[in-house]
């Protein structure tokens, strides 16, 4: 059944072909001052048009019938082309090769065309085929860290030693944590979330956890997504400055957090601000061996950037620079 309908689309294609050659005729024949003027025009649009919307093979039997055509109608020299072809023959001729050659070329453009959107159909189902895989792959590394997330939570279960409990605890919220964020760095599309979006679902949820509802969020800037490479470590950043300044910063009354990322030249810089009780007085980043901080600048030298604590007029802001990359 499909062959057939393959071969009268074929037998159709090469009738539209005669039609059009027969209206080139028609149209030459009944109007004087185009036959005199422009004896071969119609018949050579005829050609143009069956060879682009038709094939090869019909615009090529349009431009045999067409120099059938003026052979048989051959008028006399005194138009564009005609004073080059005294004779019918010499005029078929011409009409022929000029029509051979157009249909040639325009077959030629088409095969390159049609060869182009193969191309780039096939790079798009590769592109799709990539992005597929590496949603799998996002997929499988999240539950596996997850995996490893309890089975660090079980071991702390069955170990005596408080302290040793507690860093295995630690740990296991930490690597569960970064299972999260590659979970959460993708909508249901698979599609990159913009930070804003991404800070504000993971902030949202460090809030609620903590159990301190009357602390605000404010986010600004970050429409776009992170680089596939800095997102984890500036999330880790962002989550530990967070949860500092839930622990740390506010009383009962809460207050409010205000987070930006901004572009600064050639560098991304991360705000993460709050208007609480501020720093101690006695307080030394640089002093400070807390795990927070160790995983806070552990995670700025591995960006190539830098992080800094600074005590505001009310509050504190911890800020995070690293290079600016294409997401």
């Amino acid at each position: 059944m499909a062959e057939a309908k393959r071969e009268w689309r074929q037998v159709l294609r090469y009738v539209l072909g005669v039609v059009l050659v027969l209206l080139a005729l028609i149209l030459t024949s009944t109007w004087p001052w185009f036959r005199s003027h422009y004896p071969y025009l119609a018949y050579f649009v005829a050609s143009v048009i069956a060879c682009y919307w038709l094939g090869l093979g019909p615009g090529n039997l349009a431009a045999a019938l067409s120099a059938v055509a003026v052979f048989a109608t051959f008028a006399a020299p005194g138009g564009l082309l005609v004073g080059a072809t005294p004779t019918p023959l010499t005029a078929a001729a011409v009409v022929l090769l000029l029509m051979l050659a157009a249909n040639g070329l325009i077959s030629s453009l088409k095969t390159s065309r049609d060869r182009l959107a193969a191309e780039r159909e096939r790079y798009a189902q590769l592109a799709d085929s990539r992005d597929l895989l590496y949603r799998e792959l996002q997929h499988r590394v999240s539950n596996n860290i997850q995996i490893i997330s309890g089975l660090l939570m079980l071991q702390s279960q069955a170990v005596g030693d408080r302290k040793a409990k507690r860093a295995l605890t630690e740990a296991s919220s930490r690597i569960g944590l970064i299972a999260r964020i590659q979970r959460q760095l993708h909508g249901h599309d698979g599609e990159r979330v913009a930070f804003n979006r991404f800070a504000n679902d993971l902030l949202t949820d460090a809030i609620a956890a903590s159990g301190a509802a009357e602390v605000r969020l404010e986010i600004e800037g970050g429409e776009e997504p992170l680089h596939a490479e800095q997102a984890t470590p500036v999330s880790l950043v962002l989550l530990e400055c967070m949860n500092n300044a839930l622990e740390h910063a506010f009383s009962d009354e809460g207050g409010l957090v205000r987070v930006s990322l901004r572009r600064d030249g050639p560098l991304q810089v991360l705000i993460v601000a709050d208007d609480g009780r501020g720093l101690p007085q006695d307080f030394d980043v640089e002093a400070s061996g807390t795990l927070g901080l160790k995983i806070v600048h552990t995670m700025a030298g591995q960006l190539g950037g830098g992080f800094s604590i600074t005590a505001e007029a009310r509050g504190v802001a911890c800020r995070l620079h690293f290079p600016a990359l294409e997401a």
